[in-house]
């Protein structure tokens, strides 16, 4: 009787680990987040951690239907001893989100870097962190709608020592 038992038990203690183990396999990248999921709203048809270098160009890989829009060029600023660079990808659309890309130089060590679509105050805007993408800081900034009168693309970098400096495009 019981080496039956303990047939009975072996199995049931494997099925109640299971749920456990896959959840730590899933988990496989020790330290680094996991990436966020696609979603049809950022134009995203693969996963991708917006940090790993990559330059959005996905022609030459087969993915020609990854795409951003048209870029747009918008500017070069110095302000607090940077020297600001930025573009965004495709429209700005209320209720969507626009690819924004900055190359800083010049100035401190920058710590963070965040974009709104909006007013100089942020009033109703989502700030985006950005993540740096090779040699510029890239996010989707969402766009809030109705979108104020007057709206820009605003970058605020903060630099080593919590000083931040803000510029609009």
């Amino acid at each position: 009787m019981k080496k039956s038992l303990a047939l009975v038990a072996v199995p049931f203690y494997t099925l109640a680990m299971l749920p456990l183990a896959s959840l730590l396999a899933s988990c496989g990248g020790g330290d680094k987040p996991a990436a966020p999921a696609a979603t049809a709203a950022d134009g995203h048809d693969h996963d991708h951690d917006h940090g790993d270098g990559h330059d959005h160009d996905h022609a030459a890989e087969g993915m020609s239907g990854h795409s951003h829009g048209e870029t747009t060029q918008l500017g070069e600023q110095e302000v607090g001893g940077f020297k600001v660079k930025a573009s965004r990808d495709g429209d700005v659309k209320p209720g969507g989100d626009v690819p924004i890309d900055v190359w800083i130089t010049g100035g401190a060590k920058v710590v963070s870097v965040r974009f709104w679509v909006g007013t100089e105050d942020a009033k109703g805007a989502l700030k985006a962190k950005a993540e740096i993408e090779g040699d510029h800081w890239h996010t989707h900034a969402e766009v809030s709608d109705p979108l104020p009168e007057g709206s820009k693309i605003w970058v605020e970098i903060e630099a080593e020592g919590g000083t931040k400096t803000l510029v609009g495009f």
